[in-house]
């Protein structure tokens, strides 16, 4: 059982927590955190969605629900551990967008590390593929709609982008 903490509107704590599965309240919100890795050859990780999944088989970053008692970058750090087996630490992730969808709150993060695909450890419930692939192929992938977030996506790419090419 997976649990979260409730947030209000205005991303304050609740004091209340939500059992993941069941639908939220009216005015309660979570926080989910992404986290998009780029390595050495500055390639963006890629992961396949499990197909049991929303968007089952579609590529996306990583991320997942922040679990009760972490903040976004503790959640975010544990996503990545826990899915492809990369232990960063919080100095090394850069918030690049964050917004409010419905009955969420999603940090988007990005961060530098120097790590191989035969490095990543997949989380087989989560994850069955991954590949590093250079801004122009996820922008190719993302234009092909097998990439997540769709729409999302389009508010935060330049930063990515970016990131990978500093000028």
């Amino acid at each position: 059982m997976e649990l979260w903490d409730v947030y209000d509107e205005n991303r304050k704590l609740t004091g209340n927590t939500h059992e993941r599965g069941v639908p939220l309240g009216p005015g309660e919100y979570h926080i989910i955190a992404d986290v998009w890795t780029v390595n050495q050859r500055s390639e963006i990780l890629l992961t396949r969605r499990h197909p049991d999944k929303p968007y089952g088989l579609l590529w996306e970053c990583t991320g997942g629900s922040v679990l009760t008692g972490e903040n976004s970058v503790e959640g975010a750090l544990r996503e990545l551990s826990e899915e492809v087996g990369i232990h960063a630490s919080k100095d090394e992730l850069h918030l690049i967008h964050s917004i409010c969808l419905k009955e969420r709150f999603v940090d988007t993060y990005i961060t530098r590390q120097n790590v191989n695909l035969e490095d990543l450890k997949l989380q087989a419930e989560e994850v069955v593929d991954a590949k590093f692939v250079v801004f122009d192929e996820l922008m190719e992938m993302w234009r092909q709609g097998i990439v997540v977030p769709k729409s999302r996506f389009l508010l935060y790419k330049d930063k990515i982008e970016s990131f990978i090419r500093p000028s």
